[in-house]
């Protein structure tokens, strides 16, 4: 279908929608309400793609238990983008075109979701943002879309502050890597360094898809750094961490809520003992946490409790308070009235995170970090008080 045939489209579902207090929206039916979203399901991403569903199918099964919202069940369908950007574009337009869902949970990546940002502004469609959360997602606000969560550099500032108060005299290094999630957790650690007066004795940037770090950790430990803030994701804080541990380098090192996974501890295994942590989800090995997992076991099968972590928190975060907002729309929910209904939710609790909200003047929810340190007999993260 050609972009100017989609528009069109759109336009004319959008119309028929809010043509009166009688007429059904797209993706609303007499005993449904279809959801859908965009993630990656498939290949090394699928670490957090899968985990986020399961975190919105036990947000709409605690729903539909409960008779659904105003008496219509909940439905969800998902699109695989495998982290690849014109599938993320494949996969939101049979969202909107083909199955004509009523809202969207997630949409996959920070520049997965900058890809397809023109296609949720032209179509109008109430959109849920928790998993990547770019600049351009929040600032300025897109009229429909709704990011949920905190950003890297906020990360960054805050593990590195934390540890800092946790080690008043530390000199400090820090890695980044060159692009921009690098760039952010650089500017947050900055922030950090020039609010505390840390005094920086190492700083080196990495190649994206590096995974040799011999020669960085080596001039790290020369560099008699006592505290390091580690700028990658997953591979690479891995690498770090088991390196640091070959040159019995044991200094205390954050890293963001990214990598935040047990896969990464069961990676790092014995190296990630001096692993620090932060994130706006309570930490799994938490009472918050332990209680959230119980709860949503009855929805989950046991495989599928096993490929859980925070994506599934923040997964039904994003479904938890999208339901909510169509819920307070009564017997017949629109996408207006939706998106007013999110705009004006205020300290909304969700039991795993800090309160949610909103306004018609900041789409964007910011939570409240948590400090956390890995525990590697368990293979969790524990909340540091």
């Amino acid at each position: 279908m050609k972009r100017s045939t989609w528009k069109a489209a759109l336009g004319a579902v959008a119309a028929l929608g809010l043509a009166g207090a009688g007429a059904a929206q797209q993706g609303v039916t007499e005993n449904e309400i279809l959801i859908g979203e965009v993630l990656p399901l498939s290949g090394p991403p699928a670490l957090l793609g899968v985990a986020h569903t399961l975190g919105v199918k036990a947000a709409i099964g605690e729903i539909n238990d409960a008779g659904g919202i105003n008496g219509r069940m909940i439905r969800l369908i998902t699109e695989d983008d495998g982290y690849v950007n014109s599938r993320t574009v494949e996969g939101m337009r049979k969202l909107l075109d083909v199955h004509k869902v009523f809202a969207i949970t997630a949409i996959s990546g920070a520049a997965q979701g900058l890809t397809i940002l023109p296609m949720i502004r032209d179509s109008g469609i109430p959109t849920m943002s928790p998993i990547g959360i770019a600049t351009e997602l929040y600032d300025p606000p897109t009229a429909n879309l709704f990011p949920i969560g905190n950003t890297y550099d906020a990360a960054s500032e805050a593990i590195t502050s934390a540890m800092a108060e946790m080690n008043p005299d530390a000199t400090w290094g820090i890695i980044s890597q060159d692009d921009e999630y690098g760039s952010l957790t650089r500017e947050g650690f900055q922030r950090a360094v020039e609010e505390m007066g840390l005094e920086v004795v190492y700083d080196e940037q990495f190649k994206r898809g590096q995974r040799d770090f011999s020669s960085e950790m080596l001039k790290l430990q020369a560099s008699g750094a006592d505290a390091f803030m580690m700028g990658g994701i997953i591979a690479e804080n891995v690498a770090m961490a088991k390196e640091l541990e070959r040159l019995d380098y044991q200094i205390p090192a954050g890293s963001s809520f990214v990598g935040r996974v047990p896969a990464v501890l069961q990676l790092m295994g014995s190296a990630g003992t001096n692993i620090y942590a932060t994130d706006y989800v309570v930490p799994e090995d938490s009472e918050a946490g332990r209680a959230f997992l119980e709860k949503i076991g009855k929805y989950l099968t046991e495989e599928e409790m096993g490929r859980t972590n925070r994506y599934t928190f923040t997964g039904y975060i994003a479904g938890h308070v999208l339901f909510e907002a169509i819920s307070r729309c009564g017997d017949m929910p629109t996408w207006d009235c939706t998106i007013e209904q999110l705009e004006g939710l205020r300290d909304f609790e969700t039991g795993i995170s800090s309160p949610v909200s909103f306004s018609a003047d900041d789409h964007f929810a910011r939570l409240d970090m948590q400090i956390m340190k890995a525990n590697i007999d368990s293979m969790t993260f524990e909340p540091v008080e």
